[in-house]
């Protein structure tokens, strides 16, 4: 029985199919559906889970080396929650592109978690490193 680290059976599944330069999306609540891509959904109620706590736990199993977000997340969103995000993919190259750009990443990825998150444009790409 695990004792520690992320619990979900399906996501440590995605996890662990995950390759170098292969990519996971971690989405919210609000994100479109994407049947050519494996989704887990551990949306609850509003921001229950959150992007930002999913990412955690990931980073704490996985080497991510770059991540994307919309650029459209910087004036949607305050600096305190803009620098909570910033400072969670520290070590990672982060770049943020236009919201349609980001999207058109997304069918490429192994899988993407759907979260209860409402942040405006919060939803992150990443990459294994």
């Amino acid at each position: 029985m695990l004792k520690t680290g992320i619990l979900n059976p399906h996501v440590l599944d995605l996890l662990a199919r995950i390759r170098h330069t292969n990519t996971l999306v971690i989405a919210d609540r609000g994100f479109p559906f994407w049947p050519e891509i494996e989704t887990v959904d551990l949306s609850l109620v509003d921001d229950v889970p959150t992007v930002f706590q999913v990412l955690n736990a990931v980073r704490a199993q996985c080497v991510i080396g770059k991540a994307w977000m919309a650029k459209e997340f910087l004036p949607a969103n305050n600096k305190r929650t803009q620098t909570r995000y910033v400072t969670a993919l520290k070590g990672t190259t982060l770049s943020f592109e236009p919201h349609v750009n980001f999207k058109k990443r997304v069918p490429h990825a192994i899988g993407l978690i759907r979260t209860g998150d409402t942040t405006q444009y919060g939803n992150i790409i990443l990459e294994s490193a």
